[in-house]
């Protein structure tokens, strides 16, 4: 620990993890935490959550679980009010919730695409809308939006609700950034390429749409995509946000971050 996040409080939406293993809420967490936070786990399986606020108390760190749905209003106001009786105040908001479902705009079923939108995109605003006034009543804070190389780029699966709704939460990231920037809370996203990580290993479809339902062979075609022969982790989404969550991106906000080896560098 260099407590590059010392003396902060860090609310990660998403913290627990679909299955064994790191997500990127999960490692966020406890990145967080070792680096010097008091960490808000906060997940709709609260299991999960404190699966993962307790490997933080394991390491010494403070950290309380919660259960929240983002996509429901009530949820997520509760979720800040727990995080503020134990720690508060949020200095940093980590959005790690995300859902994809695999299907382009004739395929999918309305339902499908009703729900990604409510996870990916309504529960981003609902976070920030809560979060927001807190940070600027106590002087400002970063907040780090989780987004994906699919808001910018096609990637090879036809997911039309995710790319519409990651598009978006870019968007919506850099224009909430200049809204709040003379308030000195901070806002960016970054954009994980293709991730080794329990929610991909999950998602319906993908392993369908990559190789017939093989996960194995799903993980090879996807490390031969990256220019760099491999696909990241949980750890490289984790020290992308970290960066962006501590002091030392100051100035930097509604910026993009990509971390995805090189893949949109790519023609195809």
């Amino acid at each position: 620990m260099i407590g590059r996040l010392d003396g902060k409080v860090a609310l990660v939406a998403g913290a627990g993890s679909i299955g064994p293993g790191w997500g990127n809420g999960k490692a966020a967490a406890v990145l967080f935490a070792r680096e010097g936070a008091g960490v808000c786990c906060a997940d709709i399986n609260l299991d999960a959550a404190e699966e993962t606020a307790e490997l933080i108390r394991g390491e010494g760190g403070k950290a309380v679980a919660v259960q929240c749905d983002v996509a429901d209003a009530k949820s997520v106001e509760a979720m800040v009010k727990a995080c503020m009786q134990a720690f508060a105040t949020i200095d940093i908001l980590d959005n790690n919730v995300g859902l994809a479902q695999v299907g382009g705009v004739v395929e999918l079923p309305e339902a499908d695409w009703d729900r990604v939108m409510d996870v990916n995109l309504k529960g981003a605003y609902l976070t920030m809308k809560h979060v927001i006034p807190v940070m600027v009543e106590n002087g400002g804070g970063s907040i780090v939006n989780i987004s994906s190389i699919a808001g910018i780029r096609y990637t090879g699966v036809p997911y039309a609700t995710y790319y519409a709704s990651k598009g978006a939460l870019n968007h919506l990231t850099r224009t909430t950034a200049v809204e709040y920037a003379s308030r000195k809370v901070r806002v960016n996203a970054v954009l994980p390429g293709l991730m080794k990580t329990p929610m991909v290993e999950k998602s319906a479809g993908l392993a369908d749409a990559y190789a017939g339902g093989d996960v194995e062979a799903m993980w090879a075609a996807r490390d031969a995509q990256v220019p760099m022969g491999h696909m990241g982790d949980a750890w490289d989404v984790a020290h992308a946000a970290l960066f962006l969550a501590s002091d030392e991106s100051r100035y930097v906000t509604g910026i993009e971050l990509v971390v995805d080896g090189g893949i949109t560098l790519k023609y195809s």
